[in-house]
This record gives C-alpha cells, structure tokens and sequence, in this order.
C-alpha cells in the first residue's frame, strides 16, 4: 500500500513539473511581468539569542522593503526598451517556519537531482498566499551575522523557478541582501553566473558592467551576474547595494530581453 501511496506522490510531482515546465517556457516573451514572491525563514535554532535576533529583523520586513528590487529591474529595462514598466513586482510573503533542503555536493548529479524533486515539493507544500499568485518563490533563509560570518552559497533553479538564499537578518546587511536576491532572481530566468568558480573574480567580458572602458580598471558599476565590483586585475569587492550595479547585455539576452 505504501508503495502504491509513492508511486502516486511520484506522478503527481511528475504531472506538475511537466505542466509548470510549458508554462515556464511559454513565458520569456514579456508579454506580462513576473510576480516574485519572498518568504522569510529563520535559520537560527529556537529559543536562542540569535533566534530572537533574526526574529526581530524577520517581524520588522515590509513590502516597501523590496520595492527597491522591482525599481532596479524597472530601470534596466527601459535600457533595453523592454516595454514594461514593472517587468518584476516582488510581494513579501508570510514567513515559514522551516528552510527547504540545502543543496548537495554538486558533484553528485544524482543527490542534485533528488534534491532538486524535493526542493520542488517542498516550494508546493510551502507558499503562503500572497496577493497575486508568484510565478517566481525565493526563500530567502536569514542568518544571525554574529554567529555565521560567512554564508553558504544561495542557489536557484530555473525548472520551477524557485530559489534558497541565505541572507543575514540584520537591517545593516539588508542593501547587500538585495543584491544577493536579484542575482539569484535572475537565474529563475535562465541567467547564467558570469564569474570564475574558483576565486569568485568576474568572468571577462561578459561578467564586466563596462568591457569596453579605458582603462578597464576599476570599473565603475558591477554586472549583476558577474556578483563582484573589479577593481583590478586580480580584485573585486561585492557592491553595496543595487544601484552599483546593472544587468549587462549577455544576461540581458539570457532573459530574454534582446
């Protein structure tokens, strides 16, 4: 019996990924903008200060927190005479109360893909509503800064567009936070990473805002998927905040805007 209860889960999963795969490729012609939902998780173990913390930070997210994502894209598209004035609406969602699974060790393509089934069941099983109904989910996972200095690598997946950021949950951090979330955005949309795995440096041409400049250091914005500001041949900073930073014509094609 429980076999046969599997086999049906199974399907069904089976049945919604095809169904949400025609969808998904039936949608980067911009003929309408993407609705974005963002639910806030708390990473941190209950009943411990860093809890309270990110809970605090958590319980103080508004809407008009985001704004500034859906601003962003709204200004890179008329770069491109994209035609929509908001091509991005990002909603703030309810928080949840537990993070879906962390990715593996990529080079395991068949623990990467079991995951890859689980964080999609887990993205039906866990989507409060929101005003509109998302075509796009990110989970974005905080983390207290004091007992985490560094972070994991967020991920997203453009096969049900849905994503698992780590964020830290404090109000200084939340201009960086935003960048980490548009980046990751943007690979729901078939935008590849423009930066060298190994030393994180930006990938050149394609990972530079402005390839074409004299002289080519520093450079003066960073490219959204290049994920770093060069400043010399062998140095690059993460900007501060979205307005340092611009979606470059490769990803602009990616996406479907050229």
């Amino acid at each position: 019996m429980w076999k046969a209860i599997r086999i049906i889960i199974l399907m069904m999963i089976l049945v919604k990924a095809v169904q949400q795969s025609y969808a998904e490729s039936m949608d980067l012609g911009w003929q309408k903008k993407f609705y974005v939902a963002v639910y806030p998780i708390n990473a941190e173990r209950s009943r411990t200060p860093a809890h309270a913390e990110v809970n605090a930070h958590i319980k103080s997210l508004k809407d008009e927190d985001f704004e500034e994502i859906t601003t962003f894209f709204s200004k890179q598209a008329q770069e491109y005479n994209l035609g929509l004035g908001r091509p991005i609406e990002v909603m703030l969602g309810d928080s949840i109360a537990f993070a879906p699974p962390a990715p593996p060790n990529p080079d395991s393509t068949a623990q990467v893909m079991l995951w890859s089934v689980g964080f999609r069941f887990y993205s039906w099983m866990f989507a409060p509503s929101t005003e509109v109904e998302p075509d796009i989910k990110l989970y974005l996972v905080y983390h207290d800064p004091e007992t985490n200095p560094s972070l994991g690598f967020s991920t997203a997946l453009e096969k049900g567009r849905i994503g698992r950021i780590n964020v830290y949950g404090e109000r200084f951090y939340h201009q960086k936070n935003l960048v980490v979330i548009a980046h990751e955005l943007l690979h729901t949309l078939k935008a590849s990473d423009k930066y060298d795995m190994d030393n994180n440096m930006p990938s050149f041409p394609d990972g530079f805002a402005e390839p074409k400049k004299t002289p080519l250091y520093p450079q003066r914005y960073t490219e959204l998927m290049g994920g770093r500001l060069p400043i010399a041949i062998d140095e690059a900073q993460m900007p501060e905040n979205l307005a340092e930073t611009i979606i470059g014509y490769k990803t602009a094609k990616e996406i479907g805007w050229i």
